[in-house]
């Protein structure tokens, strides 16, 4: 399976990093990570993850995490479940990606870790 197979910009990076470790939990991983759907990424997609780049909410280093919350903003997706909390669940930067988001008319997603999303479900 190629990135450009499922049509996401991003999954390459997800598909390198679940490959990697014991080969039996990545042959495990990579089956997981076919049966979730792919959203397609289009124009005003990259243009929103380039204004959260540039307009600080996120480092430039952060392009491809930029472009998760891009598209699950466009698509409005309501929670965007993560590990990284580097860049995407970062309590500092919600704020400053919340109005960098609505300035481009969309609604950031709830940005939780799983331990997070374990808590509220309990």
């Amino acid at each position: 399976m190629h990135s450009g197979d499922r049509g996401d910009l991003g999954l390459a990076a997800e598909i390198e990093e679940a490959s990697n470790g014991d080969p039996q939990a990545a042959q495990q991983r990579l089956a997981a990570l076919r049966l979730i759907p792919v959203l397609p990424v289009n124009p005003e997609i990259l243009e929103l993850a380039e204004f959260l780049l540039l307009g600080g909410g996120l480092p430039p280093k952060a392009r491809i995490d930029a472009l998760h919350i891009a598209c699950a903003a466009h698509h409005r997706i309501q929670v965007l479940l993560t590990w990284n909390c580097s860049h995407i669940a970062n309590p500092a930067q919600t704020p400053v990606l919340r109005g960098l988001c609505a300035a481009q008319g969309f609604i950031l997603p709830e940005l939780v870790t799983p331990f997070e999303l374990m808590e509220i479900l309990q």
